[in-house]
């Protein structure tokens, strides 16, 4: 049956995808290509061409179904292939192996040129798809190397130097915030260090609590005790693991009152390590209502890196303090649960438990 152009436009208007389209949603790039039959073009859902009118659209699946249907494909975002967001994430993940096998920092005026951009376009597109400027890229990169070269070498200054330092002031000024003690303490396994544990029980199932003298710094979640015990002995195998006292067990119980009862908040101090990156991602979890819940990417452009949706869930999927940093506040786009350090069961029994307050 022929429609009218009438009947084409409430069509189009009453499909599900049009909105997606109409909003130009990142979202539905990749999940249905649109073509413009008076031009003869098919588009991506962001194509920033001119939107056609609804009765002239007709919506496919997939680029090749509506090249069969005769369509040809637009210039401008290029729907058969890759993509300008494409390309863009190409090339930054290029510079970032740059930056990660260079024995120095590169300058940006060196990253600029080897991606044939300006350095500006290079600092503001670099900063857009990974939530970090190159040179906190940099950073973040040696906090890594940094952890790993104390393992592996006896010396700390050869961890310093094999980690991309060449200044020891610059290494012990960014050291304590990542690795949470001196660079010696961590090379040993966190040899010197006292932490108090205790394991208790909660509606979720086991829940283990760790602090230093700086504050909590694990809270974990399980079904099998041991494990939790296990899994902080080789976080710090050289540390002191102390049993709690009667004053740790009172914080302890705070921590599990949390877990109850999220509205009522935690009182306590915490030690939080990790990069720079990771720590924006978690202050901002923090600042979440007990109740609510954001979605990667709104966590993304909280922090002024609307490009780092992915790096946010890789933030999220390192805290190791749970429901204290309640990264089970953060769901997908389409409200749908991710995954969770502790299960998604877990996850969804807090914010369930949050809604009902």
């Amino acid at each position: 049956m022929i429609m009218s152009t009438t009947q084409r436009q409430h069509a189009t208007l009453a499909d599900p995808r049009w909105p997606l389209l109409a909003a130009r949603s990142p979202e539905a790039d990749g999940a249905f290509v649109y073509a413009v039959v008076t031009t003869g073009v098919y588009c991506r859902p962001t194509c920033p061409s001119r939107l056609a009118r609804p009765e002239n659209i007709r919506f496919y699946d997939t680029a090749r179904e509506a090249a069969s249907a005769g369509f040809r494909p637009c210039r401008r975002c290029r729907p058969d292939g890759t993509g300008r967001a494409e390309e863009r994430a190409a090339t930054v993940e290029a510079l970032c192996r740059i930056i990660e096998t260079a024995e120095r920092q590169p300058t940006l005026a060196e990253l600029a040129e080897r991606a044939g951009w300006s350095p500006h376009h290079l600092h503001r597109t670099f900063k857009a798809v990974t939530g970090l400027t190159p040179r906190a890229y940099g950073a973040a990169h040696r906090a890594g190397r940094v952890q790993q070269a104390l393992v592996r070498n006896g010396s700390v200054t050869e961890a310093m130097y094999e980690a991309g330092y060449s200044s020891s002031g610059r290494f012990y000024a960014e050291s304590d915030g990542i690795l949470g003690m001196t660079p010696g303490r961590y090379r040993a396994g966190g040899r010197g260090v006292e932490i108090r544990f205790a394991v208790g029980a909660c509606s979720l199932g086991a829940i283990l609590v760790a602090r230093t003298e700086r504050g909590i710094c694990v809270v974990s979640l399980g079904d099998d005790p041991d494990r939790l015990v296990r899994d902080l002995q080789d976080r710090f195998p050289a540390a002191t693991l102390v049993g709690g006292d009667a004053a740790f067990e009172q914080e302890v119980a705070q921590v599990v009152g949390l877990v109850e009862a999220p509205g009522v908040g935690l009182e306590l101090p915490l030690d939080i390590r990790g990069t720079a990156f990771q720590r924006r991602v978690w202050a901002a979890l923090q600042e979440i209502p007990p109740g609510e819940t954001r979605s990667y990417r709104q966590i993304a452009e909280h922090i002024g890196s609307p490009g780092s949706a992915r790096a946010v869930a890789g933030a999220c999927a390192a805290n190791p303090l749970a429901v204290a940093i309640p990264c089970h506040r953060v769901v997908r786009n389409d409200g749908g649960l991710s995954g969770y350090r502790w299960g998604v069961e877990r996850k969804r029994a807090l914010l369930d438990r949050e809604a009902a307050e």
